[in-house]
């Protein structure tokens, strides 16, 4: 098999194509031909030093694929040779084949490409938790969503619409075309405009129900201004320290301070009738059945013709490190993927 490994850390060029025996699944396991490998931040972040969870370098990794079962192992039963199917992995996704249990494996809905199915894992899943079992979102709350543009921005802009939210999104502004068609009502151009304020002129002063922030630093303690009383802080990631293709310690140690460390405390958060509120899919992985329930929900909604994944590119194998500039550099609109 072909995999993709973060030899070190450091830019997009420590990521190199290695070949490695094909894998052989044990009981109860399934093994699948990779036709699409998704990309998230946590990846980047661990290429340059920063993912605390990630393996020990050098090491693949990689959350999740799509592709044919082409071999199962003893006592499966569910899954079938042929089939078409999309998988959460614990590391090691940047594969093009790859075993994992029979009940991380999930029929690839009706119509859909395994480049579409492979935005479905990490991205929705996350906004699921998000919006539905966090932060509770119901029909008329606005929700403003940081880096709308991106895989999970997509994918919290579908499901606040099945919530009957109100969305506010913040990415630069050639995107914003893009994401008006899909439903975002106010566009806030995170470049040239302060989102604190247009916030709250876009609200008359009120603030949002919900926030939900993958950047970090300034970015938490202008929103904790901006909700309402009652509203939620969901944060998901911190891409403010990560402001370089390779580690940088200083702006990271800024990133950190900037933090508003006083104000995320149960006192201050009492006092205000606020709260913050954390999601990290990654460190789910022993709660199988609750993200499988959430997995087949997001399926249904795949099949109801509600949930529509954006892809934004393709990448070979060889080309991984383009892929990762093409993040890093913020020209992407949706999911990336590799293609083996």
């Amino acid at each position: 098999m072909r995999q993709i490994w973060i030899t070190r850390t450091g830019p997009p060029e420590t990521l190199e194509l290695r070949e490695a025996p094909d894998p052989t699944p044990g009981p109860g396991e399934v093994r699948i031909r990779s036709k699409a490998c998704g990309i998230n931040f946590a990846d980047i972040m661990a290429r340059i030093g920063l993912y605390p969870d990630a393996p020990k370098l050098p090491a693949v990794v990689g959350y999740e694929v799509a592709g044919p079962v082409d071999a199962v192992g003893p006592g499966v039963t569910a899954v079938k040779i042929g089939d078409e199917v999309l998988a959460l992995t614990r590391f090691g996704g940047y594969s093009d084949t790859v075993v994992v249990s029979e009940d991380q494996a999930y029929a690839i809905p009706a119509g859909f490409t395994c480049s579409q199915a492979v935005a479905l894992p990490v991205n929705y899943v996350t906004a699921y938790q998000m919006i539905f079992v966090m932060g509770a979102v119901k029909p008329g709350d606005k929700v403003l969503v940081h880096s709308a543009g991106g895989g999970v921005g997509f994918a919290a802009i579908d499901l606040c619409a099945i919530a009957g939210a109100e969305i506010i999104g913040t990415a630069s502004a050639a995107k914003h075309g893009m994401l008006q068609t899909r439903g975002v009502k106010h566009c806030i151009d995170y470049r040239t405009q302060d989102f604190e304020a247009e916030v709250m002129r876009i609200t008359n002063g009120k603030g949002v129900d919900i926030i939900l922030d993958s950047v970090g630093g300034k970015s938490w303690a202008k929103g904790l201004r901006c909700l309402r009383p009652t509203g939620r802080l969901v944060v998901f990631g911190f891409s403010n320290v990560a402001t370089g293709k390779k580690l940088n310690p200083i702006s990271a140690l800024r990133g950190m301070l900037a933090v508003p460390w006083f104000k995320v405390n149960p006192m201050w958060l009492m006092d205000n009738n606020k709260g913050v509120l954390g999601v990290n899919v990654g460190h789910l992985w022993e709660e199988r059945e609750m993200v499988a329930g959430w997995m087949r929900q997001i399926l249904t909604w795949c099949e109801e013709g509600k949930i529509h994944p954006t892809v934004d590119s393709e990448f070979s194998f060889g080309d991984a490190a383009r892929a990762h500039h093409h993040i890093q550099d913020r020209k992407n609109v949706g999911k990336v993927v590799l293609v083996p």
